[in-house]
């Protein structure tokens, strides 16, 4: 219990952390979040392309439809990570831009004297 840090450090904590390391980490997860989209992505096609390979065969309507609608649910689903963690990746790469952008453009700005 006394390891567990209270909200007040867990604040400090997350706030000491300096504006380039907080670009870094926005471009090194979108990196890991793009790197894992393409390989769910080249996994989909690979499950796409078994699937398409092996086709059903059973003169049973029931079996045809059944194992149709859980092709479409394993490529549906395998699509959709590979979709959540592309758009996770564009999102952080466009953070990193941002802020990037933001801390270039706020050091170039000087204090007006009235």
């Amino acid at each position: 219990m006394a390891d567990t840090p209270t909200p007040s450090e867990a604040k400090t904590g997350a706030s000491t952390l300096s504006p380039t390391g907080k670009i870094l980490r926005c471009f090194s997860g979108a990196f890991i979040s793009g790197s894992l989209a393409i390989l769910i992505y080249r996994l989909m096609l690979s499950i796409a392309l078994t699937f398409a390979n092996k086709p059903v065969t059973s003169d049973n309507t029931a079996v045809i439809n059944l194992s149709s609608a859980v092709r479409t649910l394993v490529v549906g689903t395998v699509a959709l990570g590979a979709g959540v963690f592309g758009l996770a990746g564009l999102g952080l790469f466009l953070l990193g831009i941002q802020l990037t952008l933001q801390r270039l453009f706020r050091k170039s700005e000087t204090p007006s004297e009235s």
